[in-house]
């Protein structure tokens, strides 16, 4: 037997020792290790309830769809390395606003624009931006936690989507140009116009954005967004209506096939890992009203006042934690009534929703090790100072 396959038989030697030890001592009759299991398994079950069918899906089409259908010339003109930073910021930020994603449906996007050959600053702006600058969630802050808190979120989510790009292309500059392009399908001209083209990504954003218009505040009953929650399956069935109409149409079989690819490209790539990081985001931190391995109490201890600490502590919790769209909310506003601190509370809503621990494993499959440690740890420090600054003013 060669020394190689001697190493390699070592290996798998080691790994059946390591599984077994594991099995061995599983503290299985520990009524905390158990109700951690149990919470990991409870949110895996929800997140593929309320996630997977209505957020994921549509964005791994739209991804695929950009993989295929969209001139990676396009992408460099907006968002590469060499366009102009006014607009590739801009474009980054508003398209993440837009869509006002969770920080896991933002993934299969964020990688189909990076994949195209977007710049690493405007990929990362527009990562931080899908979940973070979302306008619904901006406003239930200032109505639930107050107008202050609500406007502090709003600019610190503005800010930080540019300079964290900016930061992110300044520090890997060597290597920010040599963004891995995927292969353009579509390089012969195509036969749909610009407006059919976009009409066609147009029903796929309808059918993201629309499948997850979430529920009014309570005693709201009038105004634009009750009106649209209202009639939201309506909408979403005519989103998919002009979707097949466009694709029946405009496409071929070959466009249809090659679209399917992508998308089953990305899905493959993304969901295990995040199945995986929601399991064990469940089983650290438990759901958003339980508990997992780590008692809540510990975390209510430690982010209270205003030091360094517990900035810190609420920035990193918040970061790893998964938040789906609009619970950090009351999350925050459970903790304040525990006594967490003002800047605490701020950083937890700047780090929260725009990171989680399935979407950190996402991330470095997309950006690698250094530059995901990185990403992650901007995003911790930047939401510690913030809150620091907050809660010296206003707390």
């Amino acid at each position: 037997m060669s020394d190689g396959s001697k190493q390699r038989e070592l290996k798998i030697l080691l790994v059946i020792v390591g599984l077994f030890l594991v099995c061995y001592f599983l503290p299985v009759s520990n009524l905390r290790f158990s109700n951690a299991l149990l919470e990991s398994l409870q949110l895996v079950k929800w997140y593929a309830r309320e996630h997977v069918l209505l957020c994921l899906i549509p964005a791994f089409f739209i991804a695929g769809g950009i993989a295929v259908f969209i001139r990676r010339e396009a992408v460099l003109k907006y968002l590469g390395a060499n366009a102009h930073p006014l607009v590739a910021y801009g474009v980054a930020s508003i398209s993440g606003a837009i869509l006002a994603v969770c920080s896991c449906t933002v993934l299969p996007l964020f990688a189909g624009i990076y994949r195209m050959g977007a710049g690493l600053g405007p990929a990362t702006t527009f990562l931080y931006a899908g979940p973070a600058i979302n306008i619904l969630a901006i406003i239930l802050t200032a109505r639930v936690l107050g107008f202050e808190l609500g406007l502090a979120r709003a600019i610190g989510s503005i800010v930080f989507g540019v300079v964290i790009g900016v930061m992110m292309q300044l520090i890997f500059r060597n290597s920010a140009k040599n963004t891995i392009i995927a292969p353009n399908h579509n390089e012969t001209a195509s036969s749909r116009t610009l407006a059919q083209t976009a009409l066609y990504f147009a029903a796929m954003v309808g059918v993201l954005v629309f499948a997850n218009w979430s529920r009014p505040a309570e005693g709201q009953t009038e105004g634009a967004w009750v009106a649209i929650f209202h009639i939201k399956w309506i909408l979403v069935g005519a989103s998919l209506f002009i979707l097949l109409l466009a694709v029946l149409l405009w496409f071929g079989r070959d466009d249809v096939n090659q679209w399917a690819a992508e998308t089953w490209s990305f899905t493959k790539q993304i969901l295990p890992l995040l199945l995986l990081g929601v399991l064990a985001a469940g089983f650290f931190l438990g759901r958003p009203g339980g508990e997992g391995i780590i008692p809540q109490a510990w975390v209510q201890k430690a982010v209270g006042g205003n030091s360094i600490w517990a900035n810190l502590f609420s920035a990193v919790a918040g970061a790893f934690m998964y938040f789906a769209t609009l619970t950090e909310i009351p999350i925050v506003q459970g903790l304040i009534g525990s006594g967490m601190g003002k800047g605490p509370a701020l950083a937890l809503l700047l780090a929260g929703p725009a990171l989680s621990l399935p979407n950190m494993l996402v991330i470095r499959s997309v950006l690698g090790t250094m530059k995901t440690v990185v990403f992650v740890v901007l995003v911790i420090v930047m939401a510690t100072i913030s809150g620091i600054i907050y809660g010296t003013f206003f707390g």
